[in-house]
């Protein structure tokens, strides 16, 4: 039997206390941490007014800059910056080199934020992108293609979000990354706080995204960037924000500040900070890590994935094996999946489908008993 965590989820549960949610990997439910954490940037806006904003850059910032680089093994939190949402940072390390067409390596297997955008630029004439399919070999072929061509980006996915593979030879893609370019970009978005992550041997060189929408359980407006020192220096698109400290900046010059907030915008809404902060102590307290929490979504995998023999879904292709160090959803491919995840929201159970592709993802606040309802659905599919 695995442990149950629902206690630290009280109010999200109580909310919908029919639904039985098995979308972590799409939109985690908020732990009640988290409601705190909103209730305090309500307080300090209406207690402090104007002088909030000391508040959230000296005390509220840093310590989510600490919580980040402890969980990415970076060892100076000032290369950590936040902003609104990862796409903000995309296009602002774009904005960073002067030429076009930008010339990007990526993978056919990436989130639909960069592959929206980079599609997009293509259609624009603003981009040329090679794609690789995605395959265990992937960190290899991507070495060797960019020995082919030059790049200007070269981006890839932590945990593909449509599988949940983990990119593996991570370090032979960012060992590629130079200041005068290619730069490498790695999206961490379902790797962050789902896989452990130590990005220490190539922090130098290689930029990280992510955001607290998932496996940070923060919710919305906590998009994470690390950027190397000298990598992007002069991002054109820029918002005030990010000449902070850039004192010595004569009249009329565009200044920038000399740590990762040379990719910040203007002002933005400080709540998410708040939340994650609060979310991070929370597991402090309670003595969880990322490892730990794998471990519970490991469990749950593991009897889903025993008790579906003579469902549906036993003839469905598993995608990932439930394993240590795999993202923390099970992705099935079906014609069906479509036809699936419509049948059990009818019983109010929350999965999630792509393409034909159904995947059920896994966080704290499922236990075995969640797992059981999911089985019967599963039965009647």
């Amino acid at each position: 039997m695995t442990d149950s965590y629902k206690h630290l989820f009280a109010r999200s549960l109580a909310a919908a206390p029919e639904r039985v949610h098995f979308a972590a990997h799409s939109h985690h439910l908020w732990p009640d941490a988290s409601y705190v954490g909103q209730l305090a940037a309500w307080q300090d806006a209406a207690r402090l007014a104007d002088r909030k904003w000391g508040r959230v850059m000296e005390e509220i910032w840093p310590l989510a800059q600490h919580y980040v680089a402890e969980e990415i093994g970076v060892a100076d939190p000032s290369t950590i910056v936040f902003a609104g949402n990862t796409h903000d940072f995309l296009i602002r390390i774009a904005s960073a080199i002067s030429h076009r067409p930008l010339r990007i390596l990526t993978s056919e297997g990436e989130f639909h934020s960069f592959r929206r955008q980079a599609q997009r630029w293509e259609a624009a004439g603003e981009a040329v992108i090679d794609r690789l399919a995605v395959t265990d070999d992937l960190a290899e072929r991507m070495v060797e293609q960019a020995g082919r061509a030059e790049y200007d980006l070269i981006f890839i996915s932590q945990v593909m979000f449509g599988t949940g593979a983990v990119m593996q030879g991570l370090e032979k893609v960012a060992a590629l990354s130079r200041p005068d370019r290619p730069w490498v970009v790695i999206d961490g978005y379902h790797g962050f706080m789902a896989v452990e992550t130590d990005i220490s041997a190539f922090a130098d060189r290689a930029f990280y995204l992510s955001g607290g929408y998932k496996y940070a359980m923060s919710g919305e407006g906590v998009g994470i960037l690390h950027a190397p020192p000298g990598f992007g220096e002069r991002p054109v698109l820029t918002g005030w924000y990010a000449e902070f400290d850039d004192l010595a900046a004569p009249p009329g010059h565009v200044g920038y500040a000399p740590d990762a907030r040379r990719f910040l915008g203007a002002t933005f809404d400080p709540s998410g900070l708040y939340r994650f902060v609060a979310v991070r102590e929370m597991l402090r307290d309670e003595g969880l890590t990322t490892a730990g929490i794998s471990d519970h979504a490991l469990g749950l995998k593991r009897a889903v994935l025993d008790g579906i023999g003579g469902t549906k879904l036993a003839g469905a292709e598993l995608l990932q094996p439930a394993e240590t160090g795999q993202a923390r959803f099970l992705a099935f491919r079906s014609r069906d999946a479509q036809r699936w995840q419509n049948t059990l929201l009818e019983r109010d159970i929350v999965t999630d489908a792509r393409g034909d592709v159904l995947r059920i993802g896994f966080g704290l606040y499922q236990d075995e008993r969640d797992v059981g309802k999911l089985l019967d659905a599963f039965a009647t599919l």
